[in-house]
């Protein structure tokens, strides 16, 4: 009988528990592997090395990655985002003392949420947005991603989203030029006042602010710094932080289009 690689073995256990589960921390992951965790904290970074784990940075938990194999995976272009832009919204959120999150277009004038630096015990809002797709006119980040597509392909983009959208935002539709053009003027998108979205599970209001990332003079996607609309007030968070969110979306970018 051929003898069996335990090591592979293991990789296999860990990636079937993960699958399970949608997402998982890591004591909870070594539990139900009945490994031990310096073990699976060693295949884990492994598999994320190859991008077939994804370790969000909001919980630490564990997620399928982008490259891992199976049918409408995620473009390279969104696995490339998540690996450059990862590290970036954490030391973003640290320095700020506001959450962040990182969205990638996904075709059709859409961003959805990759990552996402929130942590409720620190932000006091709701945490659980990753794989969320975000309005395209009344959220910061999809509106900052629509604003920086080429007219004929935002055009295209609204016809094919006019029967898809939430009677709330198709109602938002014709405010859409004067939204294009306050985030030319001040260089940012804001949330639209009132705009719940996810926020209701913790009854927090968050507002945002967002730019879009540009990498190779295409927009990618997006990214935003996010807290508890109780807490501060926008005008407060734009002067004492714009300038860093807009270098941080440059650096990313620029990362991105240095990778092709």
């Amino acid at each position: 009988m051929t003898k069996l690689n335990r090591s592979i073995d293991r990789g296999m256990a860990v990636l079937e528990v993960v699958h399970a589960s949608g997402r998982i921390p890591l004591g909870a992951l070594a539990a139900r592997t009945g490994l031990p965790k310096p073990t699976v904290l060693r295949i884990c970074a492994t598999l994320e090395q190859r991008r077939w784990l994804f370790r969000r940075s909001s919980d630490g938990c564990y997620q399928l990655g982008s490259a891992f194999p199976q049918e409408a995976g995620m473009p390279n272009r969104v696995d490339k985002l998540v690996a450059v832009g990862k590290g970036e919204i954490v030391k973003l959120s640290r320095s700020t003392g506001l959450a962040s999150d990182l969205a990638a277009g996904i075709g059709g004038g859409r961003v959805e949420i990759i990552d996402t630096s929130r942590v409720y015990k620190v932000h006091a809002i709701y945490p659980d947005v990753v794989g969320f797709r975000p309005s395209p006119i009344l959220s910061a980040l999809g509106s900052a991603y629509l604003y920086a597509m080429t007219g004929e392909e935002r055009t295209k983009a609204l016809q094919d989203l006019v029967d898809q959208l939430p009677r709330e935002e198709v109602k938002a539709l014709p405010q859409l030029a004067k939204v294009l053009s306050d985030i030319g003027t001040r260089g940012y998108a804001a949330r639209s006042p009132g705009h719940w979205g996810r926020a209701v599970d913790y009854g927090a209001l968050p507002a945002a602010i967002a730019v879009p990332i540009i990498a190779g003079g295409e927009p990618v996607g997006s990214i935003s710094l996010v807290w508890n609309a109780n807490n501060r007030c926008l005008e407060t968070v734009v002067k004492d932080h714009l300038a860093q969110l807009q270098a941080t979306a440059q650096t990313i970018g620029k990362t991105c289009a240095d990778q092709n």
